[in-house]
Parts: C-alpha cells; sequence; structure tokens
C-alpha cells in the first residue's frame, strides 16, 4: 500500500498522487476526479471512468430487457426486477 502526505495548497488540504497510483490507474495531469467521503473515508474516483461504467451498464440493462420479453421469474419480468433494483 502506498502512502501519502496531506499538505496545505492555499486554504485547502492537497494530496499527491504517487507516480506508481498515477501509472498503475491511468491518472493524468489535468483529469478532472470526483472526490466523495464515505464511512469517514475518502474516495477519489476517475470521472471519465465512472461515466464510461455507467453507459455500459445501461447498455448491458437495455439487452437484458430486450432479450427477456417474457421471461419471468416467479411471475415478476425481469424488467419490473430491474426496475425495481433502480429504486434503491
Amino acid at each position: 500500500m502506498t502512502q501519502a502526505i496531506v499538505g496545505k495548497w492555499g486554504r485547502n488540504l492537497a494530496v499527491r498522487v504517487p507516480f506508481e497510483v498515477a501509472e498503475q490507474s491511468g491518472l493524468k495531469e489535468g483529469e478532472r476526479v470526483e472526490i466523495e467521503t464515505r464511512d469517514g473515508d475518502i474516495v477519489i474516483r476517475r470521472s471519465k471512468v465512472s461515466d464510461e461504467a455507467r453507459q455500459k451498464a445501461m447498455r448491458a440493462v437495455e439487452d437484458i430487457i430486450a432479450r427477456s420479453k417474457g421471461v419471468t421469474l416467479g411471475g415478476i419480468s425481469i424488467k419490473e426486477l430491474i426496475n425495481e433494483g433502480r429504486k434503491r
């Protein structure tokens, strides 16, 4: 596990991404990232990767729905199951 030190950049705090981490993740200078907290941890996610993954998942959902016409699971259609999952 790679470690970094939190520094100060103006009024903000900053973390330098070590070269090895940037190289392994494909992170480039100037690239936008999303930052959020989750259960007290800091999560940094590449925006572009998230958008691409979301689009790929939506295409997969559309494909599943198209292939499952008339197929049910205990009387519930696949489309209904997917829509229920989206609500959560």
